[in-house]
């Protein structure tokens, strides 16, 4: 009989990291997926530690092709994916005109295409034994234009699109939705995308742990989880907004620090 897994891409570091250790701590098994062997295995072998079976498997997934051969090789090892979590994902800051268009078209591929094609072929299964979790990791960013991040605020909000839409699709067949929305988070996301978080207050921040832990209790209450009070507030707000004000305050958040 195969064994369920909660499949976690992303896992090597940050958020994906502490969804995982998260979705251990509640007795699941998992199957860890990033580029970077090394951390992989050394999250692997700490789970393996707590007591449940964690198994990494190095895939660079804006390889062509990659999530078919992912998909492909969990099932080989006789893997059933119950959860599927999908956090991986980059985002590059800068004025549009001025970054390499190709990283900018990586960045659609891992957080859009990546996602929609993991989606597609593991919610067939999940569907059909009635039971299972999507949970597409989205950002505060979906919520409204996303000047010097301005690709990368719209991955996200397709993601968020594409998560809503699928939860009513599933809706009554045992299968769960959710869409996580994390705003500031304190992981090696803002150095590699080069933001100046400076103006950011410390009471904006939140742990990676403290996203996870919010992500996997908020399961089965909605398909949209904006995470913390003050991000759901401002999540609110763009609502009622202009864009062209919003436009204008992401903009002083998100300058790259050369600015």
């Amino acid at each position: 009989m195969a064994q369920d897994v909660a499949l976690v891409t992303g896992a090597s570091s940050g958020i994906g990291a502490a969804l995982a250790r998260r979705i251990a701590r509640d007795g699941r098994d998992v199957v860890l997926v990033a580029r970077r062997t090394d951390m992989l295995e050394s999250l692997a072998g700490e789970l393996e530690k707590a007591g449940v079976r964690a198994h990494a498997i190095a895939k660079d997934l804006l390889r062509p092709g990659a999530s078919r051969e992912l998909f492909d090789e969990v099932a080989r090892r006789g893997f059933t994916v119950d959860w599927l979590v999908n956090n991986a994902g980059f985002g590059m800051n800068g004025p549009f005109h001025r970054l390499a268009l190709e990283r900018e078209l990586d960045v659609i591929r891992l957080n859009v295409q990546v996602p929609v094609e993991l989606t597609g072929l593991c919610l067939p299964g999940m569907v059909e034994r009635k039971r299972g979790v999507v949970m597409n990791v989205s950002s505060l960013g979906a919520f409204a234009p996303g000047p010097y991040m301005a690709t990368y605020c719209a991955t996200k909000s397709f993601v968020l699109s594409f998560s809503e839409a699928i939860a009513e699709e599933v809706r009554g067949t045992g299968v769960q939705v959710l869409c996580v929305c994390p705003g500031f988070t304190r992981t090696e996301f803002q150095d590699k995308a080069d933001v100046d978080v400076s103006a950011i207050p410390s009471f904006a921040w939140m742990s990676a742990e403290e996203v996870a832990d919010q992500a996997v209790r908020g399961i089965g209450h909605g398909p949209v989880l904006v995470n913390g009070l003050m991000n759901s507030m401002m999540a609110r707000v763009t609502k009622v907004v202009p864009h062209s004000m919003l436009n204008r305050l992401v903009s002083t958040m998100m300058k790259p620090k050369e600015a």
